[in-house]
Protein backbone atom coordinates (compact mmCIF):
# COMPACT_ATOMS: atom_id res chain seq x y z
CA UNK A 1 0.00 0.00 0.00
CA UNK A 2 1.61 3.28 -1.10
CA UNK A 3 2.30 5.88 1.58
CA UNK A 4 3.14 9.52 0.89
CA UNK A 5 5.49 11.00 3.48
CA UNK A 6 4.79 14.56 2.35
CA UNK A 7 0.99 14.23 2.66
CA UNK A 8 1.30 11.74 5.56
CA UNK A 9 -1.37 9.58 4.01
CA UNK A 10 -1.85 6.00 2.77
CA UNK A 11 -3.27 5.60 -0.72
CA UNK A 12 -5.21 2.80 -2.35
CA UNK A 13 -3.35 1.61 -5.49
CA UNK A 14 -6.37 2.67 -7.57
CA UNK A 15 -6.11 6.29 -6.37
CA UNK A 16 -2.43 6.71 -7.29
CA UNK A 17 -1.88 8.31 -10.72
CA UNK A 18 -1.03 5.93 -13.61
CA UNK A 19 2.59 7.15 -13.53
CA UNK A 20 2.86 6.12 -9.84
CA UNK A 21 2.78 9.63 -8.37
CA UNK A 22 0.80 10.99 -5.41
CA UNK A 23 -2.46 12.69 -6.47
CA UNK A 24 -1.92 15.45 -3.89
CA UNK A 25 1.71 16.53 -4.08
CA UNK A 26 3.08 14.58 -7.06
CA UNK A 27 5.75 12.62 -5.16
CA UNK A 28 6.77 9.25 -6.64
CA UNK A 29 5.01 6.50 -4.60
CA UNK A 30 4.93 3.36 -6.73
CA UNK A 31 6.05 1.85 -10.02
CA UNK A 32 4.20 3.12 -13.11
CA UNK A 33 1.25 1.01 -14.28
CA UNK A 34 2.02 -1.15 -17.30
CA UNK A 35 -0.02 -1.21 -20.50
CA UNK A 36 -1.55 -4.61 -19.66
CA UNK A 37 -2.77 -3.41 -16.26
CA UNK A 38 -4.32 -0.35 -17.88
CA UNK A 39 -6.01 -2.00 -20.86
CA UNK A 40 -6.94 -5.48 -19.66
CA UNK A 41 -6.95 -8.59 -21.83
CA UNK A 42 -5.94 -8.28 -25.50
CA UNK A 43 -8.66 -8.45 -28.18
CA UNK A 44 -7.56 -11.80 -29.58
CA UNK A 45 -7.94 -13.44 -26.15
CA UNK A 46 -11.53 -12.17 -26.00
CA UNK A 47 -12.18 -13.57 -29.48
CA UNK A 48 -10.76 -16.93 -28.39
CA UNK A 49 -13.03 -17.01 -25.32
CA UNK A 50 -16.09 -16.10 -27.43
CA UNK A 51 -15.28 -18.83 -29.98
CA UNK A 52 -14.87 -21.37 -27.17
CA UNK A 53 -18.26 -20.42 -25.70
CA UNK A 54 -19.95 -20.76 -29.11
CA UNK A 55 -18.28 -24.13 -29.73
CA UNK A 56 -19.21 -25.55 -26.32
CA UNK A 57 -22.75 -24.22 -26.71
CA UNK A 58 -23.11 -26.04 -30.03
CA UNK A 59 -21.71 -29.25 -28.52
CA UNK A 60 -24.29 -28.95 -25.70
CA UNK A 61 -27.09 -28.64 -28.29
CA UNK A 62 -25.75 -31.75 -30.02
CA UNK A 63 -25.75 -33.59 -26.69
CA UNK A 64 -29.38 -32.64 -26.08
CA UNK A 65 -30.37 -33.79 -29.57
CA UNK A 66 -28.58 -37.10 -29.02
CA UNK A 67 -30.22 -37.70 -25.62
CA UNK A 68 -33.73 -36.76 -26.74
CA UNK A 69 -33.76 -38.91 -29.90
Amino acid sequence: MPHCDTCDRFYNPNTVRPDGRCPGCGAQLAEPITRFEREGAPWHFKVLVAATVVYLGWRFVQLLMWVLT
